[in-house]
């Protein structure tokens, strides 16, 4: 099995070493930056992101720059999301946004994690695990969600707070870890 395979099925595998994984990471990062520099809106910042992430753009999709992701191509919006200034995609696992998603500005979606022993972090082995966001959701500014976390839809994440367990439809989570502190009448 490949590296990017182990990577796409969530096993440990060489994500600093590996030669094929280091060229994704680089075409992204090279379409990033292209994004980046781009008038915003023009058609070549259009035709960066098209490009980044591998599918036509969905329709109401907006995403502003500066925006980065490590590869791009699995990152997976809906219809009508928003991505404001500064956001970070670390998609090794997958990463799914749902329907009218509002993500704020400095927010980070991490797929990844490392080993604790530190000659097996030495090695460059990572595991990748998916994030799936629900519809409707709406991410105050600087909020982190962490690998294999599942969102429900109709959520709303207090700016600043970090989000490492799985969270149920309609809930106001804040806190670092975040913690579900009311339930939204929808």
């Amino acid at each position: 099995m490949t590296e990017k395979e182990k990577m796409l099925k969530g096993e440990w595998h060489d994500a600093n070493f590996d030669a094929s994984l280091l060229q994704e990471r680089q075409k992204a990062e090279t379409l990033c930056f292209d994004f980046n520099m781009s008038k915003p809106g023009s058609t070549e910042q259009l035709s960066a992101l098209r490009e980044l992430l591998g599918v036509d753009l969905p329709q109401g999709l907006t995403v502003l720059a500066p925006v980065y992701f490590d590869y791009g191509g699995y990152t997976h919006f809906g219809e009508g999301v928003f991505v404001n200034h500064g956001c970070y995609f670390m998609d090794g696992g997958t990463i799914h946004i749902g329907k009218n998603v509002f993500i704020g500005p400095f927010c980070g979606f991490y797929t990844a994690s490392h080993p604790m022993n530190y000659k097996e972090r030495n090695e460059g082995l990572e595991r990748a695990l998916p994030i799936h966001i629900g519809d409707n959701c709406w991410f105050g500014a600087n909020v982190s969600v962490l690998q294999g976390v599942t969102i429900g839809s109709g959520c709303v994440i207090a700016a600043g707070s970090v989000v490492t367990e799985d969270l149920p439809e309609n809930c106001l989570a804040a806190g670092v870890p975040a913690s579900v502190k009311k339930y939204i009448k929808q």
